[in-house]
């Protein structure tokens, strides 16, 4: 059996809040979240172990401090001393001492340096408990407490200035400008009307926007009236990421809003899969009502288009395996659009020994791979779907988002591999036909 080693003490502060004042803060923010679905998780588990077994964390080191289940230990100790059914006598006797900031502080690594929030735990949980959703949950209170991550709190503190973590909306005209004269494509901005409004990830605003310009190829392609607009251009996931709802919330909105504003009937998200959760699945809750808009994301058009004949595609022919997006394909439902897709270009796909729902996470998601000081773990967790792509022996390697794209990209520099993740959309671009 693994022993848990200790934790490392390194984490990041935000704020002037004193000690007392960010464990209060986190606290109000956790007893908040036990609503009745958070409630009836913490007080399910029988302490099996099969989290543990399903998290590349732990396998990549074998420590159990990275089990799924230790990651909640504070956010459990809250809800028993503040909310469970003997809450009153836990604190009356002192059964189970209230987390303190040292607490919070270490925990900061297992929520954020160490949980991708991949749900593949939830997949194997015999009592059905939704650890990610808890995960994110606990973020919220760290978030409250001014103890996540520098880099993550950078990027909540950018979009909160600009609507974007990337950059401001007044500079999307000229980065499109920019993108449409280097590779040769029409990209619409700020039209008044249109049929589908068209986000980005902030890394297709920065330093892939090649991306903006094979999303462009196959939407003109298609016929589609189309759009991104100032006033909601980024799916970003940085509010989902690090605990910060309040402004996921807003972002969100921002998009929703948009394209009501021109009429907008879809609303297209990007290879991302963050993006994809907070935009598809949380919206509707915080709409409060039932969306006024499809929302899509980037396979499931890619899906479809194909499959009408909106554009077809000269099939490449030569061997494929898939990573597959946890948000997207986990969570998110779309194991069998993207096969699809690989099937219209012609690619003889060999599985990776976990894959589809089963698949592991690229070691990235949740903001792990936006947080530097998560780079060495991230990295042994690589090793892993490493060697699971070289046992396919297949000549291309491929996903469905751009996060994981960055993500295995680093992990094969790091390792020194020469193979690269392969973008589905930028596949599809390359091989458009009349």
């Amino acid at each position: 059996m693994s022993t848990t080693t200790p934790l490392t003490g390194v984490f990041d502060k935000q704020g002037t809040q004193g000690d007392a004042e960010r464990v209060d803060a986190a606290m109000r923010s956790f007893v908040q979240e036990f609503g009745r679905t958070a409630s009836v998780h913490l007080d399910a588990c029988v302490h099996c172990g099969l989290c543990a077994k399903a998290c590349q964390f732990y396998l990549a080191t074998g420590d159990a401090k990275y089990t799924p289940a230790y990651k909640l230990e504070p956010f459990r100790r809250a809800y028993q001393r503040e909310a469970g059914p003997f809450a009153p006598v836990v604190r009356a006797l002192n059964l189970v001492k209230k987390p303190n900031i040292n607490d919070l502080q270490n925990w900061q690594e297992l929520l954020y340096d160490s949980c991708t929030m991949c749900g593949r735990c939830t997949t194997v949980c015999p009592m059905r408990i939704d650890i990610a959703e808890l995960v994110k949950e606990a973020r919220h209170g760290m978030y409250k407490a001014g103890l996540i991550p520098e880099r993550l709190a950078l990027m909540d503190r950018a979009a909160q200035q600009w609507g974007s973590p990337a950059t401001p909306g007044e500079d999307l005209p000229d980065i499109l400008a920019e993108v449409s004269e280097e590779h040769g494509v029409s990209i619409p901005c700020d039209l008044t009307s249109a049929d589908m409004l068209v986000t980005a990830a902030p890394a297709e605003l920065g330093d892939h926007t090649k991306s903006l310009a094979d999303a462009a190829k196959i939407l003109n392609r298609a016929g589609i009236k189309w759009t991104m607009h100032q006033g909601g251009f980024d799916a970003s996931n940085i509010g989902f990421n690090n605990g910060d709802l309040e402004l996921q919330e807003r972002l969100t909105r921002a998009l929703v809003d948009t394209a009501v504003k021109i009429g907008a009937k879809t609303i297209l998200l990007p290879e991302c899969g963050h993006a994809y959760g907070a935009a598809r699945w949380e919206a509707a809750k915080w709409y409060g009502k039932a969306l006024p808009v499809r929302i899509i994301h980037m396979t499931e058009f890619l899906d479809e288009s194909l499959a009408s004949g909106l554009i077809r595609v000269k099939p490449i022919g030569e061997s494929a395996t898939f990573h597959d997006p946890c948000q997207i394909v986990r969570r998110g439902g779309l194991e069998a659009a993207a096969r699809r897709v690989l099937t219209k270009l012609g690619f003889d796909l060999t599985e990776l020994q976990d894959h589809g729902v089963t698949g592991f996470c690229c070691g990235g998601g949740g903001g792990v791979v936006s947080n530097q000081r998560a780079a060495p773990l991230r990295h042994k967790v690589f090793a892993m779907k490493q060697a699971q792509v070289e046992a396919t022996g297949a000549k291309h390697f491929v996903t469905s988002c751009g996060q994981c794209r960055i993500t295995l990209d680093m992990g094969a520099k790091n390792a020194k591999w020469d193979k690269r993740a392969e973008s589905l959309l930028e596949l599809v671009a390359a091989q458009l036909v009349d």
